[in-house]
């Protein structure tokens, strides 16, 4: 399965796959900037999968020194069940790996049901049930 690091000029097809996709949840930081600079800051470590020119599966990945963080694991409608979810995700996983970072973390939406059954059948991945997630945004 050809995978490929995500560039800048992916993110019209990325975007548009979020858009369609239950359980993704946009916000500014997906639009075409913020995109641009997470790539920019984690090089190398974004993901995706395509057939035909088309973005079949995509995974967004970076880290924080410590902590790696993967976010829109999405694999297209179409091209469910066929094992690509899982490609891309040991393919972060070792990239980060090769960085030294051997923890990771996803965040997944309480009404997002098949990203949750998703991660709930990854061997090795626990929901943890001993800290609350606390968020803000500047307020500049």
């Amino acid at each position: 399965m050809p995978i490929r690091s995500v560039v800048p000029a992916d993110h019209p097809a990325l975007f548009a796959l979020w858009q369609r996709t239950p359980g993704i949840q946009l916000r500014a930081e997906d639009e075409c900037g913020p995109f641009a600079a997470y790539l920019a800051r984690n090089p190398g470590l974004s993901l995706l999968h395509e057939q035909d020119g088309r973005v079949v599966g995509c995974v967004l990945v970076g880290h924080d020194g410590r902590r790696g963080y993967l976010h829109h694991l999405v694999v297209d409608e179409p091209w469910r069940g066929q094992g690509y979810a899982r490609v891309l995700l040991d393919e972060a996983l070792s990239r980060l790996a090769g960085l030294g970072i051997a923890k990771s973390h996803v965040f997944v939406l309480d009404d997002a049901a098949q990203a949750l059954a998703f991660w709930q059948h990854q061997r090795g991945w626990l929901a943890r049930t001993d800290i609350q997630v606390f968020s803000t945004e500047s307020h500049q």
